[in-house]
């Protein structure tokens, strides 16, 4: 069985999270600059059975992609080629930041570590994951 890979694209960083390898839960796995996410990627699905990868899609509530898709869209097209092998699915990304910010409030997280941008793009990445599971019916 393999694992649903969820990246939560940024132009400095990318949030991470995998399922298990059952694919009922959703945990956070690392956050990474994006100049070492293909290298990442390539090491992890190396010693990983990644099935499947999930890209959160950016888009206003208009439904048209924000500004964030210029650089999110070539990451995908690149992304797909160079793991042809593995699936690339897009899933709606609004407010994941957010959702993640008072995530970390509600878990109590001191105010130190929740102005770290790394740990709201991880946790953003498992809300993706979390969001595409549930649309699957995982």
């Amino acid at each position: 069985m393999g694992r649903i890979l969820a990246i939560d694209y940024g132009r400095k960083r990318v949030g991470l999270a995998v399922t298990d390898e059952f694919k009922i839960i959703a945990n956070p796995l690392v956050t990474v600059h994006a100049k070492d996410l293909i290298d990442y990627l390539k090491d992890y699905t190396d010693r990983e059975n990644v099935e499947r990868f999930v890209v959160g899609e950016p888009l206003k509530m208009d439904d048209t992609p924000s500004e964030a898709a210029e650089f999110i869209d070539p990451f995908v097209k690149r992304l797909k080629k160079l793991f042809p092998h593995i699936p690339v699915d897009r899933i709606d990304e609004r407010y994941t930041s957010k959702m993640a910010s008072r995530a970390m409030v509600d878990m109590g997280t001191k105010k130190k570590k929740r102005q770290k941008k790394e740990n709201i793009d991880l946790i953003s990445a498992v809300l993706i994951l979390q969001a595409y599971m549930e649309s699957m019916n995982i």
